[in-house]
């Protein structure tokens, strides 16, 4: 099923680690909803300005998936308003500074980016249809603990 120009059902539901588990990773039709707007306001902007393929490492995750890799059951993946993904060939910085100048979108996370290292990292990125928070975060680890900190 195609959820927008360039992007499927699978390639947003994919999940090796739910494969090595055998966790189910179904998503309902809310989910599918919820992706297909992650889609059509994120991803696929994303894709259209960059004009290079975007690769998504983390979509939709059910609740078990999420609490087995040491995510949360409230994380945004569960509902399909999240995805972790990259554009190769871009520093994630860029990708995620021109969402936050040009899209409406919930929470824009630069996570476990180093600025030595452009390419370090990946962008979380969630769209929810009920309000976007507009919150744009760093995401780093200091003595084993994610921390979350504000860019400006």
């Amino acid at each position: 099923m195609k959820l927008s120009n360039n992007f499927s059902l699978e390639e947003l539901t994919k999940s090796q680690e739910a494969i090595r588990f055998g966790i189910p990773n179904e998503p309902n039709q809310d989910h599918i909803f919820n992706l297909q707007l992650l889609c059509q306001y994120i991803l696929q902007p994303v894709r259209d300005n960059f004009n290079l393929p975007v690769t998504v490492s983390s979509g939709y995750r059910s609740a078990e998936l999420c609490e087995k890799i040491g995510s949360s059951s409230k994380s945004q993946h569960t509902k399909g308003e999240a995805a972790d993904f990259e554009v190769f060939g871009l520093a994630n910085k860029e990708v995620s500074d021109w969402i936050v100048k040009n899209l409406d979108y919930d929470q824009c996370i630069l996570e476990f980016w180093t600025p030595d290292e452009p390419n370090s990292g990946w962008v979380h990125c969630s769209y929810s249809a009920a309000k976007n928070r507009r919150q744009y975060l760093r995401a780093s680890r200091q003595d084993g603990k994610i921390i979350y900190s504000q860019i400006i």
